[in-house]
């Protein structure tokens, strides 16, 4: 019970912002312990629909996609050797960021035939005009509006702006009439940030523009990378497609959802490959281990619990392991 009640925690979908003045990079938090290696739960916790419609549509298999992405990375040497690369520059295993990319093309996306698949695609947006806004409003300027007035005080790394941008959209504006305008029941990533299609993620680890928009900052510092602006929309459709910039922030996230759990949560997941990638998938790294350590404190929880993306990774970790 206490593996399920873990397991459906990850699995909320919490608006909460990460905690502001939290270092990019923590350098080992008090106390924090490390959680055991393996899955929490015996058996894979359930599929989302979602998952099993896209797979459906494709006319493929779990086994089938998982199969194939494993391929498709063992015969690209140099894939490995820059994932490899990207991971030691943000003091991360590689085995995450293989996790991560396994899990996406598992169960979100079918893979293509190599990384510079990815960057021919890349290719393909170039010159076509898109636009981070709704109704003609572009998201920079809606931010300014005196709502997000405590989000603009001061100086905030980029993780924290935009998920209190998220926050205040989803309390001040999501399904609700403003100034005599009525604003959509979406999530503020739908809302503004997919001006192509529905559900759009791209590239390697399947990157939406609002989650590079988030790591910006953090790529910057480690990578050199200049820093990303939601004006321009074409320079953050190519971080995240073309393989070359897109290990960055996947890199980035990995470890922002490790710092998040051992400075705030008080434990250790990096040598836990099937909670990373839950967390690439779940996102809100920083409320999740504040409510994990919540529910710890309490009682109702020993360790957090991988979903059925990480479980997933953990129960195939040895096949993962033998790419690197």
């Amino acid at each position: 019970m206490r593996a399920l009640a873990a397991t459906l925690l990850l699995a909320l979908p919490l608006d909460i912002a990460p905690l502001a003045g939290i270092p990019s990079f923590v350098s080992g938090a008090a106390a924090a312990s490390t959680v055991p290696s393996g899955n929490r739960n015996a058996r894979q916790p359930r599929i989302p629909f979602a998952s099993a419609r896209r797979t459906a549509a494709s006319n493929s298999a779990y086994d089938a996609k998982f199969d194939r992405i494993i391929a498709v990375l063992r015969r690209d040497s140099r894939l490995i050797r820059d994932i490899k690369r990207v991971a030691g520059l943000y003091g991360i295993d590689p085995v995450h960021m293989l996790g991560a990319i396994i899990g996406e093309h598992t169960y979100n996306y079918d893979s293509l035939d190599s990384a510079q698949s990815y960057y021919v695609k890349a290719l393909s947006y170039a010159g076509v005009r898109m636009e981070f806004s709704l109704g003609g409003e572009h998201v920079e300027d809606f931010v300014k509006r005196p709502q997000f007035s405590r989000c603009n005080n001061g100086r905030q790394d980029t993780n924290t702006l935009w998920n209190c941008y998220q926050r205040v959209w989803n309390v001040s504006f999501r399904g609700k009439r403003v100034d005599g305008d009525r604003f959509p029941d979406k999530t503020f990533n739908e809302a503004f940030f997919q001006p192509l299609f529905a559900g759009q993620s791209f590239g390697l680890g399947q990157l939406s523009p609002l989650t590079v928009l988030m790591m910006s900052d953090k790529v910057a510092r480690t990578s050199g990378f200049s820093k990303l602006s939601a004006r321009n929309e074409q320079e953050i459709y190519r971080a995240a497609m073309d393989p070359g910039k897109s290990l960055h922030y996947m890199a980035a996230i990995l470890r922002d959802a490790i710092d998040a759990y051992k400075s705030v949560g008080r434990v250790d997941i990096s040598k836990n490959p099937g909670l990373t990638a839950t967390l690439y998938n779940l996102g809100d790294p920083w409320a999740r281990a504040s409510d994990f350590r919540r529910r710890r404190a309490a009682g109702a929880q020993t360790w957090p619990a991988e979903n059925y993306y990480g479980w997933l990774v953990n129960d195939k970790l040895e096949v993962i392991e033998s790419l690197l």
